[in-house]
């Protein structure tokens, strides 16, 4: 096709384009005369020839066929289990962190318990404040105080 063509006309009306194609011409020599018996001759040793090999070689093919899908699938199998047990080998070892991590969250809350911490300040001769034990301090107008050393603080 002429490109030319299209910049000056519009696509619209190239019909060109919807005509049927001419049919191309062979490569075929016309001055090549094939004799007919020898050809038939050659065709039947090829098509006897092809039937003798043709039963065994496709019981050869199909067998090494089969025999490679089998190879394959072993093969594949195999890696299967190794991967599933890796598998079943990480699973295991999860549970026994998880197991170890719900003991020592069991552990910690036994340690930092309220009962355990009464009894623990109890053995240092620790108690609960009573109203005797509670010293109020009263402050006038004038964030001061005096400490028992006899210093004078203030808010200053």
């Amino acid at each position: 096709m002429n490109n030319i063509k299209y910049y000056n006309d519009s696509l619209a009306y190239d019909f060109d384009m919807f005509m049927p194609k001419t049919a191309e011409k062979s490569d075929r020599r016309e001055n090549i005369v094939v004799m007919p018996k020898r050809a038939e001759r050659q065709k039947k040793r090829n098509a006897a020839a092809a039937k003798r090999l043709s039963a065994p070689v496709t019981l050869i093919m199909c067998a090494v066929f089969i025999l490679a899908g089998l190879c394959g699938n072993i093969a594949l199998r195999l890696e299967i289990n190794e991967v599933n047990s890796e598998i079943n080998e990480i699973k295991s070892a999860i549970a026994e962190l998880d197991s170890e991590k719900t003991s020592l969250e069991v552990e910690m809350q036994r340690r930092i318990s309220y009962a355990n911490l009464e009894l623990e300040a109890m053995q240092l001769g620790m108690q609960k404040p009573e109203k005797e034990n509670v010293t109020y301090i009263r402050v006038n107008d004038e964030n001061a105080a005096i400490t028992s050393d006899g210093e004078f603080v203030s808010e200053e």
